[in-house]
């Protein structure tokens, strides 16, 4: 493969945040939401240059170390090569280490970044071939495809292959986070997942997870069953008490709620009247946004555009 030829101009990526899980749909399910961090990246003459605003400012590696860096490598090297420099700034909103998918997106802006300042970069990696990248990176394709795709998604594997589709959710559908002030690594998360579970909460999961994309995208009034989960949330609640007894108060009053991602978020999918009672319900000690859905996915924009 040729060395690739650089745009001279720089290029701007939004990525949205993510919840994934959805309840029952572990490692499968996942929805993109209205909240979004912005990344600017320009090949330059040499070196790296990296500014952080907004979340992760004071925490994130301003060096090859950083996750976003590490996916714009990644995928330059699959373009053929890399730029003698990059100068890249980023404006960060998705809260870090709280199940909102922050590494999903830098993931997903490093590739759509590479991928948009390469000449030709959309023709040597296509849309299947940046999921499969994403998902290599990540380790799991649940909230990097729907960082990619936007909307409702559900994502597996296939022949050692990734894939994913996109759906719709119902109108109506609002999301309400409920964001605590301490972070939860994935990596303590998943360490208390059990390696084998009963096979009646197997089968409960498996009829809770279809029934999710019946009522996700087309009968909103069948989420609270559709959202009972018996593989991942119990198991997890040692790490996140709080958030787990967030989770029974909500649906104790038929809201449906569950843990996003690894939590330790929990994220209610309400209608109008539910969102204000979520919110009472929470009470102190939680940051509470009432959040829109998510169409478009990761999106390249004009660098003219204003950052919401």
């Amino acid at each position: 493969m040729a060395h690739p030829a650089f745009r001279a101009a720089a290029v701007r990526v939004r990525v949205p945040a993510t919840s994934a899980n959805l309840g029952p749909g572990f490692d499968a399910l996942g929805l993109a939401l209205g909240l979004y961090d912005d990344v600017v990246v320009r090949v330059a003459d040499t070196g790296l240059h990296l500014d952080i605003a907004g979340e992760g400012a004071d925490t994130l590696p301003r060096d090859e170390g950083n996750l976003l860096v590490r996916s714009l490598r990644t995928a330059f090297d699959a373009l053929g090569g890399q730029p003698r420099g990059l100068e890249i700034v980023c404006a960060n909103r998705i809260p870090h280490g709280r199940g909102l998918g922050s590494s999903s997106a830098a993931i997903c802006a490093g590739l759509m970044a590479a991928r948009a300042v390469t000449t030709g970069g959309e023709h040597k990696i296509d849309d299947g071939a940046l999921l499969e990248l994403a998902a290599e990176i990540e380790g799991h394709p649940d909230n990097v495809a729907a960082c990619l795709l936007g909307g409702f998604t559900l994502a597996w594997g296939e022949g050692g292959a990734v894939r994913a589709v996109r759906m719709d959710p119902a109108p109506g559908v609002v999301p309400v986070v409920f964001v605590p002030a301490r972070p939860l690594s994935t990596e303590a998360a998943r360490g208390l997942l059990p390696r084998t579970v009963p096979h009646v909460d197997a089968a409960v999961n498996a009829g809770r997870a279809a029934l999710l994309v019946e009522a996700l995208t087309r009968r909103p009034e069948l989420l609270l069953p559709a959202t009972e989960d018996r593989l991942h949330q119990e198991y997890r609640a040692p790490a996140m008490p709080e958030s787990v007894e967030l989770v029974r108060r909500l649906r104790a009053e038929g809201v449906p709620a569950v843990i996003s991602g690894a939590g330790p978020t929990v994220l209610a999918l309400a209608d109008d009247g539910q969102a204000e009672k979520a919110a009472l319900l929470a009470g102190d000690g939680w940051a509470a946004n009432r959040l829109a859905l998510d169409a478009a996915g990761a999106s390249v924009l004009p660098l003219s555009g204003t950052a919401q």
